[in-house]
């Protein structure tokens, strides 16, 4: 992460609306105070420091970039300074190298591999502790996940666990293999809002929100309807 990049007091962070857990991360980015737009057609890039593309089913949301025409022009925002974050199936879709099949996005240098602990039913929870993001364990949900097997020289790793990259970025991008928005961490969500260069209310020592609950994001997706 750029530590020289200028923290600016507006603006507002994406979540990628095609497929997946897209209310979750937005009561996540409500919490910290960072505005949070659910992002569906090209028009709905303008002006963002971020964007999340949640966990879900890449080769979905694959299609589905191309079925809604915003595939070319979030990469154009991304060149243009938009960051990117990729968690679960969104760290799918940024890899540059996707074993046996085509890369989506391609902009970062890793390369992951689908499904690699096999089916739903081996998903698991566990506690890690990624010392650039929170001075504590933060707990880790993995479901149907990823791992990231290879990192180039510009990728800088920020969780390996056994034989695989848990999370790792570069200057723009961020990938997790696992979903913080499932859980009450909202540390990643603060990390991500600083690497955009935006400010956060809540107190930069709190990793866990003691008062989300399991079912927090169902007021966004009420709303929504």
């Amino acid at each position: 992460m750029n530590n020289n990049q200028k923290n600016i007091k507006s603006g507002a962070i994406g979540v990628l609306d095609l497929q997946g857990g897209v209310f979750e991360h937005l009561i996540h980015l409500e919490r910290l105070g960072v505005a949070g737009r659910r992002v569906k057609y090209p028009p709905d890039l303008a002006n963002l420091a971020g964007l999340i593309i949640p966990g879900g089913e890449s080769t979905c949301i694959s299609r589905l970039l191309n079925i809604f025409e915003i595939k070319e022009p979030l990469l154009a925002a991304y060149r243009a300074g938009m960051k990117i974050w990729g968690t679960c199936a969104g760290a799918i879709l940024v890899a540059g190298e996707v074993t046996g099949e085509q890369a989506c996005l391609s902009i970062i240098d890793i390369a992951i591999e689908r499904n690699s602990f096999g089916s739903q039913l081996d998903s698991f929870q566990k506690e890690a502790l990624i010392p650039e993001i929170a001075a504590e364990p933060l707990p880790l949900t993995f479901i149907r996940a990823p791992k990231i097997l290879r990192a180039g020289p510009d990728v800088n790793i920020l969780l390996k666990v056994d034989d695989y990259i848990a999370a790792a970025e570069s200057d723009k991008v961020l990938a997790t293999v696992f979903h913080p928005e499932l859980t009450g961490c909202i540390a990643l969500h603060r990390y991500f809002a600083k690497k955009c260069g935006l400010t956060t209310e809540t107190d930069k020592k709190t990793a866990i929100d003691p008062l989300w609950k399991n079912e927090s994001w169902t007021k966004l997706a009420r709303i929504a309807k």
